[in-house]
């Protein structure tokens, strides 16, 4: 199974760290699903704790997080058991112990020449469609600043049926939809559009 941008999530009922975990029950809230390589390997562990550290605001913004690998759950449970001991960080999101791989398969996350999951993110929207892949490499670690922005980017979009520009910041203004005749393209150059294809609505 292939999953792409605008189709419906693929659906799973999984163990974790929090137990048994269904997409479905997720319906409503805004999802980060991320998969990192493995456990207790030093990018996904820097990881992990930022993403704890920021689950306060994901969770303010109706978003939650969902992570993953094909570790199974006993490991799950010494590594955040570690992550506590030595940098006296919880994690309070779920994660995902794939050991069959059925969902990293679902989701292109996984790497069968090595038998791991690549460093994917998933950002799932109330209706349960995709909205946002990235995947990174096994060395890179992601920018939870940059996937911040990309929610509420999506979410703008969402609530307000506004586009986002290049850099675009929240609170920044957004772009409306391209005209859909000749009149409403030559409306919007008479009232100060510096091109009919290319309007800004400012955000409050």
């Amino acid at each position: 199974m292939a999953v792409y941008l605008g189709q419906k999530a693929p659906g799973f009922i999984a163990n974790t760290t929090k137990g048994v975990i269904n997409l479905e029950d997720y319906e409503g809230k805004w999802v980060i699903l991320f998969s990192h390589p493995a456990d207790f390997t030093p990018v996904c562990t820097t990881e992990f704790m930022d993403f704890a550290k920021r689950y306060p605001e994901f969770q303010k913004i109706n978003v939650e997080l969902i992570g993953l690998s094909v570790d199974s759950i006993f490991s799950h449970i010494e590594w955040m058991k570690n992550i506590k001991e030595k940098f006296g960080v919880d994690i309070p999101f779920p994660v995902i112990a794939d050991i069959n791989k059925e969902v990293a398969r679902d989701y292109n996350m996984m790497d069968e020449k090595t038998g791991s999951t690549v460093r994917g993110v998933f950002i799932i929207d109330p209706n349960m469609t995709v909205r946002l892949m990235i995947y990174y490499p096994a060395e890179t670690g992601r920018n939870i600043d940059e996937i911040m922005r990309s929610v509420k980017a999506l979410q703008l979009n969402w609530e307000r049926k506004l586009a986002t520009p290049v850099n675009w910041q929240p609170g920044n203004d957004g772009i409306v939809s391209a005209p859909v005749n000749l009149e409403d393209a030559i409306s919007r150059e008479k009232n100060g559009s510096k091109a009919w294809y290319l309007k800004y609505e400012a955000v409050k």
